[in-house]
């Protein structure tokens, strides 16, 4: 009897000791998440701190497919969960397209800057294009949009090594965010306000004018900053990009941002343009993902190791950190981006 009773308890500890490891398992069950994000943001998804709040508190791998924020609404998105564009333009084409999504939310913002070499600030900013106060620099939007109609060249603005005349590098507007924020910005700034339906079809030709003579651009922002960086003030002057950008490579690559911090200028158009990351979720896993981005942690780190301006620190106190002379401790001379009819008729224009 003793024994019988012996193999009972043996059995019922296996049956529990069964269960909870069942239990466990299912409770530590990583959910895959798959979507299409904007190359800017890889370094976040791809950061292992991350990755760990992704899978300890929310059971969530996050992957991802590499397209631009317009690309991605009309992609195929069958076996997608999420969608992380760039800007909230793409969430109303979203809506116009394929309805209201299961959920959407902005993650965090980063303003449209330009970048470009000491050499070539200076020279704007004895132009008058460009102003310097205290450490940060700005460019006046109506001036540089002016140089640049006229065809002045940078020889005419004081820098006869470089060729041709002066322009600013940006992405495919057609394809890439940023490409098609800066395209807003000067939408913005030819029409002497917020470009709408009814006053962008006097600007477009000029718009169009402006870009046709930049050539090839680039389909990935991340792509065009990397080439900025490579290639020398010859091959890339001025660009357009994200502020996120810098201030990321300075924290991911201290050792060779300490050789060029000297050269590298951060500009500050007057105004600038919100780039608003929104995550639209369809389904309810892309839900979970938006969760788990919103965690403070997350949201912190998006901040510290990459740059983005987030609800908790749109106004940071620790600029310093970065060690990137010329950041702005808050962005103050912002305009709305022309609504997303406007938009759809500006990248239809330049396509």
């Amino acid at each position: 009897m003793k024994t019988k009773w012996i193999g009972l308890a043996i059995l019922a500890a296996v049956v529990i000791a069964a269960a909870l490891y069942a239990f466990a398992a299912e409770k530590t069950q990583v959910t895959e998440a798959n979507g299409y994000l904007g190359g800017e943001k890889i370094g976040l998804l791809e950061d292992e701190e991350v990755q760990d709040v992704f899978r300890s508190r929310y059971h969530l791998h996050i992957d991802y497919a590499r397209a631009g924020s317009l690309e991605m609404i009309t992609a195929d998105q069958t076996g997608m969960n999420y969608l992380f564009p760039s800007n909230q333009t793409a969430l109303e084409l979203y809506e116009q397209v394929k309805g209201a999504p299961y959920r959407s939310e902005i993650i965090f913002n980063t303003p449209i800057v330009l970048y470009t070499r000491a050499r070539v600030a200076e020279a704007l900013t004895a132009q008058g294009i460009a102003q310097r106060k205290g450490e940060i620099t700005t460019v006046d939007m109506e001036k540089l949009v002016s140089c640049i109609e006229e065809g002045r060249s940078w020889a005419d603005i004081g820098l006869p090594e470089l060729y041709g005349d002066v322009y600013v590098g940006t992405t495919d507007p057609t394809k890439s965010n940023s490409g098609n924020m800066f395209a807003g910005l000067l939408a913005n700034t030819l029409c002497g306000g917020v470009a709408d339906k009814s006053s962008v079809e006097a600007v477009l030709p000029r718009l169009q004018a402006i870009f046709q003579k930049l050539g090839y651009m680039e389909s990935s922002s991340s792509d065009l900053f990397d080439q900025f960086l490579k290639t020398g003030v010859g091959a890339k002057p001025l660009i357009a990009g994200y502020e996120s950008q810098l201030l990321e490579f300075a924290v991911q690559e201290p050792e060779t941002w300490a050789q060029i911090r000297d050269d590298i200028v951060l500009l500050y158009p007057t105004p600038t343009v919100w780039s608003s990351h929104v995550c639209i979720a369809l389904d309810e896993t892309g839900a979970a993902v938006i969760d788990a981005l919103l965690d403070g942690d997350v949201q912190r780190l998006a901040w510290e190791k990459h740059g983005f301006r987030t609800g908790l620190y749109d106004a940071p106190g620790d600029i310093a950190a970065f060690g990137v002379p010329g950041v702005a401790q808050e962005i103050t001379l912002v305009a709305p981006m022309p609504d997303a009819a406007t938009m759809d008729r500006i990248i239809q224009s330049l396509s």
